[in-house]
C-alpha cells in the first residue's frame, strides 16, 4: 500500500485522494473535538486519548511497519515538541473559554498561517481565486467565533485570555501541520512516519500529566469510562490525522490545511444532529460561507 500511495504523489489521482482524506479529516477532526469536550476534564480526556493511540500505535512502529532511518530522529523530536506545546495551550484555552468559542479560533487562524508556511517551505502558491476562498473561508470562522462571543452567557471573565490563548493554539496547529507534512515527506515510507510518531507523541507525556492530575483530584472520576473514551478518540486520532497527514504528502499543504477546517461546519451539524444544540440562521449562513470558501480554494487553483 506504501508504495502505491508513494505512486500517486503528484498525480491527478493523487490530488483527488487528497481532496478525499483532507474533507475525511475534517469530519474525523470534529468528532474527535466533540470526544475531548465531554464531560470530563479536558486535560484527563487529552491524556486518556494520547494513551489510547500511544499504546495502539506501539505495536505497528515497533513489529510491523519499516524501523525508521536514523534522519528520522530528530524529526520526531521537534514533532513532539510541537505538538506537546499545542495540546497544553488547546487544554489550557478550554479551561478559559467556551467550546464554541475557543474552537472557531483555533481552526481559524491555524489554516491562514499553514499556507503562509506552506510557501515559505515548500514553495507552494495560491492563485487570487484561492486567496479570496481563504478570505471566505475565515470571515466564515471567525464570524461564527464573534456570534458566539456576543450571545455567549458563561465564562465573560475569562472571554480575552480565551481568545488569546487560542489565537496562539492556531499558530501552533500551523506549526505542526506544516513541520509533520515535512516529516511524513523525508520517511521512506510514511505508514513508518505515523506509527512512530503516534507512539512517541501519545506515550511520552500527556498521559503522565493527566495521570498526575487525576491523582490530586479530591473528587476523582471514574478510570472506566474515561479509559473507554480514550481509546475510542484514539481509534478516531488515527484516522483523522493519518488522513491529513497522507492528503499533505500527496498533494499540496496549504490546500489539505484549508479543506481540513471545514470540520468547523461539521462540528456544529454535530453539536445540531447529535446532542441538540441550536443552530439557528445566522450560524447556518456562516457554516455555509465556511463551505463555500473551501469549495473556492479547491477549484481555484
Amino acid at each position: 500500500m506504501s508504495a502505491w500511495l508513494i505512486s500517486l504523489e503528484g498525480t491527478s489521482q493523487g490530488h483527488t485522494l487528497a481532496l478525499m482524506l483532507a474533507v475525511l479529516a475534517a469530519i474525523l477532526h470534529a468528532v474527535f473535538g466533540a470526544l475531548q469536550k465531554g464531560r470530563h476534564d479536558p486535560w484527563l480526556s487529552r491524556g486518556a486519548i494520547d494513551f489510547g493511540y500511544g499504546s495502539m500505535a506501539a505495536p505497528f512502529a515497533l513489529f510491523v511497519v519499516p524501523w525508521p532511518g536514523p534522519h528520522m530522529w530528530i524529526i520526531f523530536a521537534g514533532a513532539f515538541v510541537i505538538h506537546s506545546v499545542y495540546k497544553l495551550l488547546q487544554a489550557w484555552a478550554y479551561t478559559k473559554g467556551a467550546y464554541t468559542v475557543v474552537y472557531p479560533v483555533v481552526r481559524g487562524t491555524g489554516p491562514l498561517f499553514a499556507v503562509i508556511g506552506a510557501y515559505l517551505i515548500f514553495n507552494e502558491t495560491f492563485t487570487g481565486i484561492q486567496w479570496l476562498g481563504v478570505g471566505v473561508l475565515l470571515a466564515g470562522i471567525f464570524g461564527l467565533a464573534i456570534y458566539n462571543m456576543i450571545f455567549l452567557e458563561t465564562a465573560r471573565e475569562t472571554l480575552i485570555p480565551a481568545l488569546l490563548i487560542a489565537g496562539l493554539t492556531g499558530v501552533f496547529v500551523a506549526l505542526y501541520t506544516t513541520y509533520d507534512a515535512y516529516g511524513i515527506r523525508a520517511a521512506a515510507d510514511p505508514f513508518t512516519f505515523l506509527a512512530w510518531f503516534f507512539m512517541i507523541d501519545g506515550l511520552l507525556f500527556f498521559p503522565a500529566l493527566a495521570l498526575t492530575r487525576w491523582l490530586r483530584m479530591p473528587d476523582r472520576p471514574a478510570a472506566g469510562p474515561l479509559m473507554l473514551r480514550g481509546y475510542i478518540g484514539g481509534l478516531v486520532a488515527f484516522l483523522s490525522f493519518g488522513s491529513i497527514m497522507l492528503a499533505t504528502r500527496l498533494d499540496k499543504v496549504g490546500e489539505a490545511a484549508v479543506l481540513r477546517e471545514t470540520s468547523t461546519v461539521f462540528a456544529a451539524l454535530i453539536g445540531w444532529l447529535v446532542l441538540r444544540e441550536t443552530v439557528g440562521p445566522r450560524r447556518i449562513a456562516l457554516m455555509t460561507l465556511i463551505a463555500i470558501g473551501a469549495v473556492i480554494v479547491e477549484f481555484g487553483g
